[in-house]
């Protein structure tokens, strides 16, 4: 019987067919073994050398995880859940995007400045550090997209003071869902919900132009602008209040993914890194 935390029997006979087999003179070690020992890590917050004795050498976890980032398993494994779902129906193209701040402890500062982070291939990685410093300290910041059930589609790290509009397009761009046979990947959701942070002009054109519904409250300083303005200010931006209550769904995903403490507050050095271990988490929302 699985642990508390651990990958159920589900879960495990979804990612073991995406995960390197044993050869070319390379033998792995016990893959769930592995990952179970990650996902303890993440769901403690606790340093790896703390990593418990049965899910086999700390060391050994921690390799896993980097290689895995480089070579981007990880994102392949959340593509696979999320292309699985959209075949059988089940994703819902209501987009909900948002932000959340991340206390970055002292010892995630200082990585090397040069490495192997060029060589990262997994989509939502960034190279270098993406931290920033305000009164509080350090901060990074996670960008967030889900579909209507609340389930991370797209994920993005940024330093902490850096502003959520300017994410939105590129967040919106990594939604690639391939088709489960013929046909073209799906990109543009039905529909985009966001809160005031989001809402400009010039994002309102965006997604006028990809033909995307988009949700968000005008700002007050916008409806003044555009009231100045008079007739030329033009009609004011469609708003479906109905829509605008779902977006809570993102809320409600920022806390599941914060239940893991190595999230809620960030260890890694590299964003690329923080943000797999981001995704991991997500894949274990989506196969539970």
């Amino acid at each position: 019987m699985p642990g508390r935390g651990e990958l159920t029997d589900r879960a495990w006979k979804e990612i073991e067919p995406l995960l390197p087999a044993n050869g070319n003179g390379r033998r792995w070690r016990d893959h769930r073994q592995v990952i179970n020992g990650i996902l303890w890590r993440l769901r403690t917050g606790a340093p790896w050398r703390d990593m418990p004795e049965r899910y086999g050498p700390w060391k050994t976890a921690h390799e896993r995880l980097r290689l895995w980032t480089m070579d981007g398993t990880w994102a392949r494994i959340l593509e696979h859940a999320v292309v699985k779902d959209d075949a059988i129906g089940n994703v819902e193209w209501t987009i909900s995007v948002d932000s959340s701040a991340v206390r970055v402890h002292q010892h995630a500062a200082g990585a090397r400045k040069k490495g192997d982070a060029k060589q990262i291939r997994s989509r939502p990685a960034l190279a270098g550090e993406c931290l920033g410093r305000s009164r509080g300290g350090l901060t990074s910041k996670i960008h967030l997209a889900t579909d209507a059930r609340g389930l991370p589609m797209s994920i993005i790290i940024t330093e902490g003071q850096a502003g959520d509009n300017p994410v939105l397009l590129p967040l919106l761009e990594q939604i690639n869902v391939a088709r489960n046979g013929p046909g073209r990947p799906r990109k543009n959701p039905e529909e985009v919900v966001a809160d005031k942070a989001y809402s400009h002009p010039s994002t309102r054109v965006a997604m006028r132009a990809k033909g995307i519904r988009f949700t968000s409250p005008e700002r007050a300083d916008q409806q003044a602008r555009r009231q100045t303005k008079g007739s030329a200010g033009g009609r004011p931006p469609t708003f479906n209040a109905e829509s605008y209550r779902g977006r809570n769904v993102v809320e409600r995903c920022f806390n599941r993914l914060k239940q893991f403490r190595a999230l809620a507050t960030r260890y890694a050095k590299r964003a690329a890194y923080y943000a797999s271990e981001v995704i991991i988490a997500s894949i274990v929302i989506w196969l539970r």
